[in-house]
């Protein structure tokens, strides 16, 4: 008697854990950590995009910072997590491209370490002056910069950081040399092109947008293949530089080895949650583009820029940290 008792509630405790596990996912919380402070754009996004999935699927996306060494502590703590679909991470092209391409010691391999899940939005470099310069075009800086070599100061938000590489993709395309001044945060940037201590600064617009707006910093176009159609009278880069468009990205990823099945589901509900009206009319306040694509387009993105970004870092000399 004893033992078939047993034998019953060890198969009873098979069959209710056999349950559990063929719930659909998700069937409990999912952990998303942004490798950045609050107020980032990945944290942004992540805020945005986690209350319409929890909608759908009737599980909270909990949203953790989790900052450091250039997003290098959130991204190990992505790559280290079970590969179950319940730990998720935001990535971006700084910390998952940049920065593997410009330190020599890095804790993670993207292409070996992450599972890319989707592709969630791109913003677009903005290219600012002090307003009390003389140019008032891209154009204008253009001749002035060729004909005063090294005179006009770019700040960036560090060497070797994607803003530092971009402007010397801009540099190289446009044939002009700059004064590089580094610093440790694009707000820094911002404060030194207000107070006149540097003269422009490549940046991405959301940070940019309310001094743009205030008129205390001078757009002169950006880095966009063609104008925003909400936005028509902003020129782009490539109406001075043909060609030119720099801007960056911002994806869902997933611990490698997470079964396709959750891959798949997360990307149906990220995209689902992605074609909002609502969602889509927040980004563009973000400066940010949606986007609504497979796994494996958000793969050959990652593989695109590792080309793109290794050849230019390549071309200008410049030696990993």
């Amino acid at each position: 008697m004893f033992k078939t008792l047993r034998f019953l509630s060890a198969l009873l405790i098979a069959v209710m854990g056999f349950a559990a596990q063929a719930q659909p996912y998700p069937n409990k919380p999912v952990r998303v950590i942004v490798p950045a402070g609050p107020g980032d754009t990945c944290d942004l996004l992540m805020r945005l995009i986690g209350p319409k999935i929890t909608e759908k699927t009737g599980q909270p996306w909990v949203v953790e910072n989790r900052p450091g060494s250039s997003g290098q502590l959130g991204l190990t703590l992505i790559k280290q997590a079970p590969a179950d679909g319940y730990t998720l991470g935001c990535g971006q092209g700084g910390n998952m491209v940049i920065v593997p391409l410009s330190y020599q010691k890095v804790a993670y391999d993207t292409v070996k370490d992450f599972a890319p899940v989707s592709l969630v939005g791109s913003n677009f470099l903005a290219l600012v002056v002090n307003p009390d310069l003389p140019y008032k075009t891209t154009e204008e800086l253009l001749i002035y910069a060729k004909a005063n070599p090294g005179k006009v100061s770019f700040g960036t938000n560090g060497e070797g950081g994607f803003l530092h590489f971009a402007t010397e993709l801009f540099r190289i395309q446009g044939g002009f040399t700059y004064l590089h001044v580094p610093y440790k945060s694009v707000s820094a940037v911002m404060t030194e092109i207000l107070g006149g201590q540097i003269n422009a600064t490549l940046t991405s617009y959301l940070p940019a947008q309310a001094l743009i707006s205030a008129g205390k910093v001078r757009l002169l176009g950006i880095a966009t293949a063609k104008r925003l159609a909400d936005q028509p009278n902003v020129p782009t880069l490539a109406e001075a530089l043909p060609g030119f468009a720099s801007g960056g990205w911002f994806g869902v990823i997933a611990p490698a080895g997470t079964p396709q099945a959750i891959i798949n589901s997360l990307n149906r509900d990220i995209n689902a949650a992605l074609a909002l009206p609502e969602v889509i009319q927040k980004m563009k306040l973000y400066g940010l583009e949606a986007h609504t694509e497979s796994p494996e387009f958000f793969s050959e993105t990652i593989r695109r820029d590792f080309s793109k970004w290794g050849k230019l870092i390549s071309d200008i000399g410049f030696k990993p940290i």
